[in-house]
Protein backbone atom coordinates (compact mmCIF):
# COMPACT_ATOMS: atom_id res chain seq x y z
CA UNK A 1 0.00 0.00 0.00
CA UNK A 2 1.27 3.61 -0.66
CA UNK A 3 -0.54 6.06 1.06
CA UNK A 4 0.16 9.21 3.05
CA UNK A 5 -0.34 7.48 6.82
CA UNK A 6 2.14 4.28 6.29
CA UNK A 7 1.00 1.10 7.73
CA UNK A 8 1.46 -0.23 11.03
CA UNK A 9 0.47 2.74 12.75
CA UNK A 10 -0.19 2.63 16.95
CA UNK A 11 -3.98 4.44 17.84
CA UNK A 12 -4.00 7.62 19.50
CA UNK A 13 -5.84 6.18 23.65
CA UNK A 14 -7.70 7.85 25.62
CA UNK A 15 -7.12 8.37 29.92
CA UNK A 16 -10.09 7.85 32.23
CA UNK A 17 -11.91 10.70 33.65
CA UNK A 18 -14.33 11.07 36.72
CA UNK A 19 -16.78 12.88 35.07
CA UNK A 20 -17.42 14.63 31.95
CA UNK A 21 -15.15 17.67 30.99
CA UNK A 22 -16.76 21.45 31.32
CA UNK A 23 -16.00 24.25 29.13
CA UNK A 24 -16.82 24.53 25.66
CA UNK A 25 -14.06 22.68 22.60
CA UNK A 26 -15.29 18.68 23.25
CA UNK A 27 -16.99 16.19 21.23
CA UNK A 28 -18.61 13.78 22.73
CA UNK A 29 -19.63 10.21 21.28
CA UNK A 30 -20.57 6.81 22.59
CA UNK A 31 -17.90 3.99 24.01
CA UNK A 32 -18.29 1.13 22.02
CA UNK A 33 -17.20 -2.50 23.18
CA UNK A 34 -15.70 -3.72 20.44
CA UNK A 35 -12.08 -4.73 18.56
CA UNK A 36 -10.21 -1.50 18.47
CA UNK A 37 -8.77 -1.56 14.33
CA UNK A 38 -7.70 0.62 12.29
CA UNK A 39 -8.44 0.71 8.45
CA UNK A 40 -6.02 1.07 5.44
CA UNK A 41 -7.14 0.79 2.12
CA UNK A 42 -5.78 1.52 -1.32
CA UNK A 43 -7.62 0.91 -4.38
CA UNK A 44 -8.68 -3.09 -3.97
CA UNK A 45 -5.90 -3.69 -1.37
CA UNK A 46 -7.46 -2.73 2.37
CA UNK A 47 -6.66 -4.45 5.71
CA UNK A 48 -7.65 -3.97 9.51
CA UNK A 49 -4.88 -3.50 12.27
CA UNK A 50 -5.59 -4.30 15.25
CA UNK A 51 -4.88 -1.69 18.95
CA UNK A 52 -1.41 -4.07 19.27
CA UNK A 53 -0.04 -4.00 15.45
CA UNK A 54 -1.82 -7.02 14.54
CA UNK A 55 -3.68 -8.13 11.16
CA UNK A 56 -7.14 -9.24 11.60
CA UNK A 57 -8.73 -8.72 7.82
CA UNK A 58 -8.98 -13.00 7.27
CA UNK A 59 -11.54 -12.89 10.17
CA UNK A 60 -13.97 -10.98 9.17
CA UNK A 61 -13.95 -11.73 4.71
CA UNK A 62 -18.06 -10.57 4.92
CA UNK A 63 -17.00 -6.88 5.80
CA UNK A 64 -14.50 -7.08 1.97
CA UNK A 65 -17.49 -6.10 -0.17
CA UNK A 66 -19.03 -2.77 2.06
CA UNK A 67 -15.33 -1.79 2.20
CA UNK A 68 -14.60 -1.48 -0.80
CA UNK A 69 -18.15 -0.07 -2.03
CA UNK A 70 -19.00 2.69 0.53
CA UNK A 71 -14.99 3.72 1.76
CA UNK A 72 -12.91 6.20 -0.20
CA UNK A 73 -10.46 4.79 -2.39
CA UNK A 74 -7.73 5.74 -0.73
CA UNK A 75 -8.11 6.14 3.23
CA UNK A 76 -6.96 5.16 6.66
CA UNK A 77 -9.74 5.06 9.05
CA UNK A 78 -10.06 4.74 13.14
CA UNK A 79 -13.01 3.03 14.62
CA UNK A 80 -14.34 -0.57 16.09
CA UNK A 81 -15.50 -3.95 14.79
CA UNK A 82 -18.39 -5.45 16.48
CA UNK A 83 -21.27 -8.12 16.36
CA UNK A 84 -24.70 -6.62 16.78
CA UNK A 85 -27.85 -8.84 17.45
CA UNK A 86 -31.29 -8.08 18.32
CA UNK A 87 -30.45 -4.18 18.23
CA UNK A 88 -27.46 -4.87 21.33
CA UNK A 89 -23.49 -5.50 20.98
CA UNK A 90 -22.53 -8.90 21.73
CA UNK A 91 -19.27 -9.13 22.62
CA UNK A 92 -18.68 -12.65 23.42
CA UNK A 93 -19.76 -13.04 19.96
CA UNK A 94 -17.56 -11.23 18.17
CA UNK A 95 -14.39 -12.88 20.68
CA UNK A 96 -15.96 -16.48 18.63
CA UNK A 97 -14.82 -14.68 15.03
CA UNK A 98 -10.97 -14.73 15.81
CA UNK A 99 -10.61 -18.16 14.98
CA UNK A 100 -7.88 -20.41 13.40
CA UNK A 101 -9.82 -22.55 10.76
CA UNK A 102 -10.66 -20.68 7.60
CA UNK A 103 -14.22 -23.08 7.18
CA UNK A 104 -15.15 -22.13 10.87
CA UNK A 105 -14.05 -18.07 10.08
CA UNK A 106 -16.97 -18.82 7.19
CA UNK A 107 -19.16 -19.98 8.85
CA UNK A 108 -18.93 -17.30 11.45
CA UNK A 109 -19.01 -14.68 9.20
CA UNK A 110 -22.69 -15.72 7.96
CA UNK A 111 -23.97 -16.55 11.52
CA UNK A 112 -22.34 -13.73 13.30
CA UNK A 113 -21.45 -11.11 10.91
CA UNK A 114 -19.38 -7.87 11.93
CA UNK A 115 -20.12 -4.51 11.31
CA UNK A 116 -17.73 -1.21 11.43
CA UNK A 117 -18.06 1.87 13.43
CA UNK A 118 -15.96 4.63 12.59
CA UNK A 119 -14.78 7.74 14.57
CA UNK A 120 -12.02 9.04 12.60
CA UNK A 121 -10.25 9.62 9.68
CA UNK A 122 -6.24 10.01 9.44
CA UNK A 123 -6.03 10.10 5.76
CA UNK A 124 -7.92 10.57 2.46
CA UNK A 125 -6.63 10.36 -0.90
CA UNK A 126 -2.96 11.75 -0.94
CA UNK A 127 -3.49 13.98 2.31
CA UNK A 128 -2.51 13.11 5.69
CA UNK A 129 -5.36 14.25 8.39
CA UNK A 130 -2.61 13.66 11.47
CA UNK A 131 -2.20 17.29 11.65
CA UNK A 132 -5.58 18.36 11.12
CA UNK A 133 -7.73 19.40 14.19
CA UNK A 134 -9.83 17.01 15.21
CA UNK A 135 -13.24 19.13 13.88
CA UNK A 136 -11.79 18.97 10.65
CA UNK A 137 -11.65 15.13 10.72
CA UNK A 138 -14.18 14.93 11.81
CA UNK A 139 -16.24 16.51 9.18
CA UNK A 140 -13.97 14.62 6.34
CA UNK A 141 -15.30 11.58 8.27
CA UNK A 142 -18.74 12.36 7.95
CA UNK A 143 -18.67 13.31 4.42
CA UNK A 144 -16.33 10.49 3.57
CA UNK A 145 -19.46 8.10 4.81
CA UNK A 146 -21.99 10.09 3.76
CA UNK A 147 -23.50 7.38 1.61
CA UNK A 148 -22.62 4.74 3.88
CA UNK A 149 -24.66 2.02 4.63
CA UNK A 150 -24.65 -1.17 7.26
CA UNK A 151 -22.25 -2.61 8.40
CA UNK A 152 -20.52 0.59 7.90
CA UNK A 153 -21.72 2.98 10.37
CA UNK A 154 -20.53 6.64 11.38
CA UNK A 155 -20.46 7.33 15.59
CA UNK A 156 -22.91 9.43 16.44
CA UNK A 157 -21.69 12.85 18.35
CA UNK A 158 -22.52 15.76 19.62
CA UNK A 159 -20.92 19.03 21.52
CA UNK A 160 -24.01 19.46 23.39
CA UNK A 161 -22.20 18.12 26.88
CA UNK A 162 -26.17 18.16 28.54
CA UNK A 163 -27.18 15.62 25.64
CA UNK A 164 -23.84 13.56 26.41
CA UNK A 165 -24.65 13.60 29.87
CA UNK A 166 -27.78 11.59 29.58
CA UNK A 167 -26.45 9.33 27.01
CA UNK A 168 -24.20 8.42 29.97
CA UNK A 169 -26.80 7.60 32.07
CA UNK A 170 -29.12 5.83 30.05
CA UNK A 171 -25.81 3.67 28.56
CA UNK A 172 -26.32 1.02 30.88
CA UNK A 173 -24.50 -1.76 28.63
CA UNK A 174 -25.10 -3.13 25.37
CA UNK A 175 -21.74 -2.32 24.29
CA UNK A 176 -21.96 1.38 24.83
CA UNK A 177 -20.94 1.42 28.47
CA UNK A 178 -19.24 5.50 28.70
CA UNK A 179 -19.19 8.23 26.87
CA UNK A 180 -15.68 9.39 25.02
CA UNK A 181 -14.73 13.22 25.27
CA UNK A 182 -12.53 14.39 22.59
CA UNK A 183 -10.68 18.14 22.18
CA UNK A 184 -12.22 20.14 18.52
CA UNK A 185 -8.60 20.87 18.23
CA UNK A 186 -6.44 18.28 19.00
CA UNK A 187 -4.51 16.83 16.23
CA UNK A 188 -4.11 13.00 15.74
CA UNK A 189 -1.58 11.50 18.73
CA UNK A 190 -0.93 8.12 18.38
CA UNK A 191 0.27 5.99 21.17
CA UNK A 192 -0.79 9.29 23.40
CA UNK A 193 -3.39 8.98 25.90
CA UNK A 194 -5.14 12.87 24.71
CA UNK A 195 -8.68 11.60 24.55
CA UNK A 196 -11.02 10.81 27.67
CA UNK A 197 -13.39 8.01 28.28
CA UNK A 198 -15.60 8.07 30.87
CA UNK A 199 -17.03 4.72 32.29
CA UNK A 200 -19.69 3.78 34.82
CA UNK A 201 -18.65 2.44 37.82
CA UNK A 202 -21.36 0.03 39.61
CA UNK A 203 -21.01 -2.46 42.08
CA UNK A 204 -22.35 -5.95 42.62
CA UNK A 205 -22.72 -8.37 45.26
CA UNK A 206 -21.49 -11.56 44.29
CA UNK A 207 -20.78 -15.03 45.83
CA UNK A 208 -17.02 -15.95 45.99
CA UNK A 209 -16.65 -19.24 44.81
CA UNK A 210 -12.95 -20.17 45.20
CA UNK A 211 -9.39 -18.26 44.32
CA UNK A 212 -6.36 -18.30 42.34
CA UNK A 213 -3.11 -18.15 43.85
CA UNK A 214 -0.66 -15.52 42.62
CA UNK A 215 2.17 -16.16 40.48
CA UNK A 216 4.85 -14.71 43.06
CA UNK A 217 3.64 -16.32 45.93
CA UNK A 218 1.45 -19.87 45.62
CA UNK A 219 0.57 -21.19 48.77
CA UNK A 220 1.04 -17.82 50.52
CA UNK A 221 -0.48 -14.79 48.38
CA UNK A 222 -3.65 -14.61 46.78
CA UNK A 223 -3.85 -13.76 43.07
CA UNK A 224 -7.07 -13.03 42.13
CA UNK A 225 -10.99 -13.42 43.54
CA UNK A 226 -13.79 -15.47 41.63
CA UNK A 227 -16.87 -14.69 41.46
CA UNK A 228 -20.36 -16.01 40.77
CA UNK A 229 -23.97 -14.73 40.28
CA UNK A 230 -26.91 -17.58 40.71
CA UNK A 231 -29.43 -17.49 37.39
CA UNK A 232 -33.60 -17.66 37.70
CA UNK A 233 -32.81 -21.35 37.75
CA UNK A 234 -30.88 -21.20 40.88
CA UNK A 235 -27.10 -22.12 39.22
CA UNK A 236 -24.30 -20.20 39.92
CA UNK A 237 -22.10 -19.16 37.20
CA UNK A 238 -18.95 -17.61 37.06
CA UNK A 239 -18.88 -14.42 36.23
CA UNK A 240 -15.43 -12.43 36.54
CA UNK A 241 -12.67 -12.41 39.12
CA UNK A 242 -11.90 -8.95 41.48
CA UNK A 243 -8.04 -8.79 41.45
CA UNK A 244 -5.42 -5.69 42.33
CA UNK A 245 -4.45 -6.47 45.71
CA UNK A 246 -1.23 -4.79 47.43
CA UNK A 247 1.01 -7.67 48.29
CA UNK A 248 -0.06 -7.27 52.20
CA UNK A 249 -3.50 -7.51 51.19
CA UNK A 250 -2.89 -10.77 49.35
CA UNK A 251 -1.39 -12.06 52.05
CA UNK A 252 -4.22 -11.14 54.34
CA UNK A 253 -7.05 -12.45 52.42
CA UNK A 254 -5.17 -15.61 51.72
CA UNK A 255 -5.24 -16.12 55.59
CA UNK A 256 -8.60 -14.94 56.08
CA UNK A 257 -10.03 -17.69 53.36
CA UNK A 258 -8.23 -20.51 54.88
CA UNK A 259 -11.41 -21.62 56.39
CA UNK A 260 -13.23 -21.36 53.96
CA UNK A 261 -10.75 -23.84 51.70
CA UNK A 262 -11.53 -27.29 54.49
CA UNK A 263 -13.87 -29.32 53.03
CA UNK A 264 -14.88 -26.99 49.56
CA UNK A 265 -13.76 -29.62 46.93
CA UNK A 266 -17.08 -31.91 48.47
CA UNK A 267 -19.39 -32.86 46.02
CA UNK A 268 -21.75 -30.38 46.37
CA UNK A 269 -19.86 -27.50 45.38
CA UNK A 270 -21.70 -26.25 42.08
CA UNK A 271 -18.25 -25.25 40.64
CA UNK A 272 -16.64 -29.19 40.61
CA UNK A 273 -16.93 -32.34 38.84
CA UNK A 274 -19.66 -32.06 35.63
CA UNK A 275 -21.78 -27.93 34.97
CA UNK A 276 -25.05 -28.03 35.81
CA UNK A 277 -26.08 -27.22 32.33
CA UNK A 278 -23.74 -26.58 28.98
CA UNK A 279 -24.25 -23.31 29.32
CA UNK A 280 -23.23 -22.62 32.90
CA UNK A 281 -19.89 -21.05 33.30
CA UNK A 282 -17.14 -22.42 35.86
CA UNK A 283 -13.69 -21.67 36.27
CA UNK A 284 -10.76 -23.30 34.67
CA UNK A 285 -12.46 -24.30 31.33
CA UNK A 286 -8.99 -22.85 28.53
CA UNK A 287 -10.07 -20.13 25.87
CA UNK A 288 -8.95 -18.63 22.86
CA UNK A 289 -7.96 -15.80 25.42
CA UNK A 290 -6.22 -17.68 28.13
CA UNK A 291 -3.59 -20.33 26.15
CA UNK A 292 -0.62 -20.60 27.90
CA UNK A 293 -1.90 -19.32 31.03
CA UNK A 294 -2.63 -21.34 34.09
CA UNK A 295 -6.30 -21.84 34.72
CA UNK A 296 -5.72 -23.51 37.86
CA UNK A 297 -7.79 -22.80 40.81
CA UNK A 298 -8.82 -23.18 44.80
CA UNK A 299 -12.33 -23.77 45.75
CA UNK A 300 -14.27 -22.23 48.57
CA UNK A 301 -17.05 -22.89 50.60
CA UNK A 302 -20.18 -21.01 49.17
CA UNK A 303 -20.59 -19.60 52.43
CA UNK A 304 -19.19 -15.45 51.89
CA UNK A 305 -20.65 -12.61 49.64
CA UNK A 306 -18.04 -9.87 48.07
CA UNK A 307 -19.26 -6.75 46.93
CA UNK A 308 -17.19 -5.27 43.72
CA UNK A 309 -17.34 -2.21 41.19
CA UNK A 310 -17.27 -3.21 37.64
CA UNK A 311 -17.99 -0.98 34.62
CA UNK A 312 -19.79 -3.26 32.33
CA UNK A 313 -21.22 -6.22 32.30
CA UNK A 314 -20.93 -8.15 29.05
CA UNK A 315 -23.91 -11.25 28.49
CA UNK A 316 -23.04 -13.45 31.81
CA UNK A 317 -19.83 -11.83 32.94
CA UNK A 318 -17.92 -8.70 33.84
CA UNK A 319 -16.00 -7.39 30.90
CA UNK A 320 -13.13 -6.55 32.53
CA UNK A 321 -11.30 -6.99 36.06
CA UNK A 322 -13.67 -5.99 39.06
CA UNK A 323 -12.47 -4.55 42.24
CA UNK A 324 -13.36 -5.60 45.48
CA UNK A 325 -15.08 -2.91 48.04
CA UNK A 326 -15.72 -4.90 50.79
CA UNK A 327 -17.75 -7.95 52.58
CA UNK A 328 -21.17 -8.10 52.74
CA UNK A 329 -21.69 -10.84 56.27
CA UNK A 330 -25.24 -9.22 55.89
CA UNK A 331 -26.52 -10.87 52.99
CA UNK A 332 -26.72 -14.43 52.24
CA UNK A 333 -25.35 -16.06 49.25
CA UNK A 334 -29.16 -16.92 47.75
CA UNK A 335 -29.73 -13.29 46.90
CA UNK A 336 -26.10 -12.84 44.98
CA UNK A 337 -28.53 -13.16 41.11
CA UNK A 338 -28.08 -11.54 37.60
CA UNK A 339 -31.58 -9.64 38.12
CA UNK A 340 -29.62 -7.34 40.39
CA UNK A 341 -27.82 -6.24 36.87
CA UNK A 342 -30.39 -6.03 34.36
CA UNK A 343 -29.87 -3.45 31.90
CA UNK A 344 -31.46 -1.74 29.04
CA UNK A 345 -30.04 -1.19 25.34
CA UNK A 346 -30.19 2.27 25.06
CA UNK A 347 -32.34 3.62 22.40
CA UNK A 348 -29.82 4.54 19.95
CA UNK A 349 -28.21 1.30 19.64
CA UNK A 350 -31.28 -0.43 18.15
CA UNK A 351 -31.73 2.77 15.80
CA UNK A 352 -27.98 2.15 14.56
CA UNK A 353 -28.34 -1.35 14.73
CA UNK A 354 -31.95 -2.40 13.94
Amino acid sequence: MDLPVAHPLDPMLAKRADKLPDGDGWLYEPKWDGFRVLLFRDGDDWLLQSRDRKPLTRYFPELAAPVLSALPERCVLDGEVVVARGGSLDFEALTQRIHPAASRIETLSRELPAALVFWDILAEGDRALLEAPFSERRAALERALADAEAPIHLTPATTDRERAADWFARFEGAGLDGVMAKRLDDIYQPKQRAMLKIKHSRTADCVLGGFRWHKSGPGELLGSLLLGLYDHAGRLHHVGVAASFTAKRRRELAEELAPLRLDADADDHPWLGEPAAPDVRVPGAENRWSRGKTQSWEPLRIERVVEVSYDHLEGMRFRHTTHMRRWRPDKPTSECRFDQLDVTPPFELSDIFG
